[in-house]
């Protein structure tokens, strides 16, 4: 019956195993398909060759215009000089046997704009540390509570892969114990640049621990070998004054406030960011110049002259001014005050 020999034909066709009917085209597509797929690999051994002569090409092209910039290696063919390799981002520099130690106790007096700034400040003072041609340790002390939220979620981690930055939860006592025995290791450091000069520069120096605060009645005169300067990271536009120097004398920690009084006349009281201070430590290593150090790193708005200069002028000493103003560098209302100390009292110019 041929109708119920059309019925079987569908059947068939339609059946889940038994493979459906091409029909001509698509049998000529899969072909062509097939017999691509069978020739991929010949056809990158063709694209290999054909770049390989290109290559060869623009050598012997750049050979002949440029015949002694070649080497004519052991097998006779000739080929360019070896070039130096691309310059690191960061030049080597010397490790010098001193060490930066950021307290990060005050997380609960920030707000977080201030936080926020904090943040950048210490990232910057990281990467001013690895550009210095003199590098100091660094660390980072009562690592935790909010500041470790942001670095650990805004900025994803990346203090992790700092080198030679570790971030601790320990207090800044313990971390600048940490501290002293590393300048001891054979990584330690070498005493150059301005830390070889002067009295005091010998590699035995046991060195000390100072906490930098513009309260401290002693001023630091120079920077010494095998000691930690710690930084109280503390942005609070004055809300809290002396509590760095209340920290540190508990503690039974000695203190020292940076010499810009002594070297500089501002027009502006001295408004510094946390970073600056650590900017001009590192200045101050390569030349030993104070003064030199803070026109460097303190922002020209600021008006600061040195006091020499200022009175071979034959100026009178201008009156300072109150009011504060954020760093040209950082966002509006996030700065660390300070006679280059975040969040201490600060002391009128002049």
């Amino acid at each position: 019956n041929p109708q119920h020999a059309k019925e079987a034909s569908k059947e068939t066709e339609t059946d889940g195993d038994t493979a459906p009917t091409l029909s001509k085209n698509q049998l000529k597509k899969q072909r062509r398909v097939e017999r691509w797929e069978a020739g991929r690999e010949d056809r990158k051994i063709k694209r290999r060759e054909k770049l390989k002569e290109k290559r060869e090409r623009k050598r012997d092209e750049w050979a002949k215009d440029h015949p002694d910039e070649m080497d004519e290696a052991d097998d006779g063919t000739v080929k360019p000089k070896t070039r130096t390799t691309k310059p690191p981002k960061y030049p080597e520099g010397i490790q010098l046997p001193i060490t930066f130690l950021f307290d990060c106790s005050f997380d609960d007096l920030m707000f977080e704009p201030e936080l926020k700034s904090l943040g950048v400040q210490i990232t910057r003072s990281y990467s001013d540390n690895r550009k210095s041609y003199f590098h100091a340790h660094m660390a980072l002390a009562s690592f935790g509570g909010k500041l470790q939220e942001r670095f650990d979620g805004l900025l994803a981690k990346q203090y992790t892969s700092w080198k030679d930055f570790p971030f601790s939860s320990e207090d800044f006592v313990a971390v600048a114990e940490q501290a002293k025995e590393k300048m001891k290791g054979e990584r330690g450091g070498v005493i150059a640049g301005a830390l070889a000069q002067g009295e005091g520069s010998g590699e035995d120096e046991e060195g000390e621990v100072v906490y930098l605060t513009a309260d401290s009645e002693v001023t630091l005169d120079r920077l010494k070998p095998n000691s930690t300067y710690i930084i109280g990271a503390l942005v609070d536009k004055n809300r809290h004054k002396g509590i760095c120097r209340k920290r540190a004398m508990d503690r039974g920690i000695k203190t020292a406030k940076l010499p810009i009084g002594e070297f500089l006349q501002m027009t502006s009281r001295k408004v510094l960011a946390t970073n600056h201070v650590v900017e001009i430590l590192l200045k101050w290593m390569e030349c030993g110049d104070w003064g030199k150090a803070f026109l460097e790193v303190i922002p020209a708005r600021k008006g600061g002259v040195l006091k020499t200069e200022h009175e071979q002028n034959g100026q009178d000493s201008p009156e300072s001014e109150d009011a504060r103003s954020p760093d040209d560098n950082m966002d509006e209302g996030t700065w660390a005050e300070g006679n280059g100390i975040a969040g201490d009292r600060r002391e009128e110019a002049g």
